[in-house]
């Protein structure tokens, strides 16, 4: 194997790792705004958790979070504003990213 095949390979092996971190972020945050708005709409046990698997589902109806923010905003948003749930997002991510660093 060449140094340019060892330096693809690395680079290839890079980006799946960081697909695959991010994937998991995004779930991981996902289910942390899905227990989080459950709590708002009074939801507890396994209704929060049966709440925060649809929320955690809505992610693949479409590429982006936006799908993630517009289930949230059509069920929460009587109670918060779209900057608010956009802090929460943000904030949620920035701790799912946090906890997957420490644990590798």
């Amino acid at each position: 194997m060449t140094l340019f095949d060892e330096r693809e390979h690395a680079f290839e092996a890079k980006f799946a790792h960081d697909a695959e971190m991010k994937f998991r972020a995004e779930a991981r945050r996902n289910r942390k705004l899905g227990f989080w708005a459950a709590g708002l709409l009074g939801k507890e046990g396994d209704e929060a958790a049966a709440y925060a698997r649809e929320v955690i589902k809505a992610e693949f109806e479409e590429a982006g979070q936006d799908d993630v923010f517009r289930k949230l905003r059509r069920d929460i948003g009587h109670l918060l504003s779209d900057a608010e749930i956009h802090e929460k997002m943000a904030a949620f991510n920035a701790e799912a990213k946090a906890e997957l660093v420490e644990e590798n």
